[in-house]
């Protein structure tokens, strides 16, 4: 439900974090071949004093890699940086509009018959190009990743993933910091004895079929986050 964003997140303050936040609890990492951190994401996973197969580790596709060929070779370059056999959930991470979701999709499922991938999902992805990528593919699709925090309205969304069974994964889920500084997140956190920042969270968190991937460096933020 609580996983470890790492956009902007890089070189060896990223290992880190990422070996940190594994110590800390947290079992689920995101990242992608954009964010150039694979191998600092890795190395800190290969720190940690976790079972590989008790991480839940994500990465993304970029939309200048959609075609086919593509698809295949940079899933096996992101496999290499990251030092794993496999990843648990990989996304498109953006729609393409001259790339049919269909090719992706197919190479994606290739990818998982030959067990490099366990599930696959889509990222930035609205309700009517979700509804397309999932008639697409005959693999399940399991997790739309979109902008989602208290400012943001995602519920149309969320509404079509719990009657589809896709996951709603929230990214930027406290709002780049915006929700720091919320009179009203800070009144409600004054009953429960919590942050804004944790009260966004459990706002996200205890919405059926929602996971949040909220990103920080530091470990006290890092421990409020996953609490």
């Amino acid at each position: 439900k609580i996983g470890l964003g790492t956009w902007q997140n890089t070189g060896t303050a990223c290992t880190e974090t990422v070996r940190t936040a594994l110590d800390l609890g947290y079992r689920h990492v995101d990242t992608a071949q954009v964010y150039d951190n694979e191998r600092a994401v890795g190395e800190g996973i290969a720190a940690a004093d976790v079972d590989r197969d008790d991480i839940f580790l994500t990465t993304k596709v970029w939309r200048s890699n959609l075609r086919r060929e593509a698809v295949v070779s940079t899933v096996q370059e992101s496999l290499a940086t990251l030092g794993v056999d496999y990843v648990d959930l990989l996304l498109i991470h953006w729609p393409h509009p001259r790339v049919p979701v269909e090719e992706p999709l197919a190479a994606m499922a290739e990818l998982r018959e030959r067990g490099l991938v366990e599930h696959l999902g889509v990222s930035n992805f609205t309700r009517s190009q979700l509804r397309a990528a999932d008639d697409a593919v005959d693999a399940p699709i399991v997790a739309d990743q979109v902008l989602y925090h208290p400012y943001k309205d995602q519920s149309a969304l969320r509404e079509y993933c719990v009657d589809a069974g896709i996951a709603l994964t929230a990214y930027s889920p406290l709002a780049r910091g915006r929700v720091l500084g919320d009179d009203l997140l800070a009144r409600i956190g004054d009953r429960y004895d919590r942050t804004p920042a944790q009260v966004a969270l459990r706002w996200l968190v205890q919405q059926d079929g929602v996971v949040a991937i909220p990103k920080s460096t530091s470990r006290d933020h890092l421990a409020d986050n996953l609490a």
